[in-house]
């Protein structure tokens, strides 16, 4: 495929050289503009006590079945003949139901009693790919040269996203590939060479250290191939929902 053909079509509105003060292409966002959001987890939070982690286990199950139903607290609790203070210490982890009691809240809200243990037995996986061991898969641009090689996966897991690292490899024989375009959200950062990037109608040229962020469902992809070889890693994320049965 030739470079005029894969660039055929609608051309960006705006080229890389077309930029605002910032330095970036026009109506794009630098790491600050996000106006330094809040994020909401703590990344260096850890878990209860090992002996309080069934109980967490459990009520999440219970809170998560419960609103999915859209019932109250003080719904539940009529169906259930469980006062308002048990379901809330339940639903919280700060209390060990009997058998009795799960067998009451299994009957008003339409799930096995094993379902209550689903968070507790998951397994919580991790894999570990060594240098060079990554397994090279083919994706829509394979056929314009480019290598992927994926770098680690996990399926279904508690987290709820599926999570994708690919490390792309471009050499003097691939060719521009402007028109990707799939749900979720994608993560760039430059490791070897340049290259303009497409999203949307913004172009950005990247460097080794540049990152790029991006939501998934516009077009995107490199529309020019500036220094060979090429090195990057794009890591795309989705939430599990979204896989086919």
């Amino acid at each position: 495929m030739s470079s005029s053909e894969a660039t055929a079509g609608k051309r960006p509105k705006r080229r890389a050289s077309e930029r605002s003060s910032s330095g970036l292409p026009e109506g794009a966002k630098t790491a600050a503009d996000a106006h330094s959001p809040v994020l909401k987890q703590d990344p260096h939070a850890v878990r209860e006590p090992r002996e309080n982690v069934l109980e967490i286990a459990i009520g999440r199950e219970v809170r998560a079945r419960r609103k999915q139903l859209g019932l109250t607290v003080a719904d539940l609790a009529s169906a259930t003949n469980i006062s308002l203070g048990m379901l809330s210490k339940i639903e919280n982890g700060n209390t060990s139901p009997s058998l009795t009691t799960l067998q009451a809240l299994s009957r008003a809200l339409g799930m096995p009693l094993t379902a209550f243990l689903r968070r507790f037995e998951e397994e919580r996986n991790a894999v570990f790919v060594r240098r060079g061991e990554g397994v090279d898969v083919e994706r829509r641009g394979t056929r314009a040269g480019h290598q992927y090689t994926l770098l680690g996966h996990i399926g279904a897991n508690t987290s709820g996203v599926v999570v994708e690292p690919y490390l792309i490899t471009l050499t003097e024989e691939s060719d521009v590939f402007p028109t990707f375009q799939h749900g979720g959200l994608e993560f760039l950062y430059m490791l070897e060479g340049e290259l303009t990037y497409r999203h949307g109608d913004n172009l950005f040229s990247m460097r080794p250290g540049d990152s790029l962020f991006f939501d998934a469902d516009a077009p995107h992809g490199p529309v020019e191939l500036t220094s060979r070889p090429i090195r990057y890693l794009s890591i795309i994320s989705y939430p599990q929902s979204s896989i086919p049965d």
